[in-house]
């Protein structure tokens, strides 16, 4: 039912967005010159890495940037270290941070729901590093799909802490139901339009 309710869902939100896709995508090649959209592997069910895909909003030389960051300014290392992501960060560009505040970026990921790697309700996708933070809890996640959206995106986001955030995901994994899941996806529009915990 709810892998279904994903394809189902997904279509009609590709279709609904479309034009907005487009228009973001080339004000994202306009604003600064490279590649539109952005693929990062992720951890998915089973563990398979698969390419999780946003519309890019950070600097084409980001890595190059985060990289030389961490190795010159020890409270960002401590904040990566801590939360894998950083509050003030050099790498997004003006129109990501519009993208990202608005979640916009993450539209390209329902190609990652039609395809079946992710839902459109689950834990936040991790990078391997991440989930060994997840220690025991790592096979919960596993157990079903990433999502777009999740516990953690309607109970704050960033606003949560890490340790809080993989609880959420625990969570959702463990009492996993359609009922659940669809409340999510509702709950999750107020919770975009009023940019909760988004940074």
């Amino acid at each position: 039912m709810i892998r279904t309710c994903d394809v189902v869902l997904s279509l009609v939100a590709l279709i609904f967005f479309g034009p907005i896709m487009v228009l973001v995508g080339i004000a994202v090649f306009i604003g600064d010159p490279g590649p539109i959209f952005f693929g990062h592997s992720r951890v998915g069910r089973g563990g398979r890495m698969f390419k999780c895909y946003k519309f890019r909003s950070m600097v084409v030389d980001a890595e190059a940037r985060l990289k030389h960051l961490l190795e010159h300014d020890e409270a960002a290392r401590a904040e990566w270290a801590r939360f894998h992501k950083l509050s003030v960060d050099p790498r997004i560009n003006p129109l990501g941070r519009f993208l990202r505040l608005s979640s916009l970026d993450e539209l390209p990921q329902l190609w990652n729901v039609l395809r079946g790697d992710m839902s459109l309700v689950g834990p936040r996708p991790v990078v391997q590093a991440e989930l060994e933070r997840y220690g025991r809890y790592a096979a919960d996640y596993m157990a079903i799909r990433p999502g777009v959206t999740g516990l953690w995106q309607i109970s704050g986001r960033s606003d949560t802490s890490y340790r809080r955030r993989i609880a959420l995901d625990i969570a959702y994994a463990r009492s996993l139901t359609f009922g659940l899941y669809l409340k999510i996806i509702v709950l999750t529009v107020p919770a975009v339009l009023l940019a909760r915990g988004s940074r």
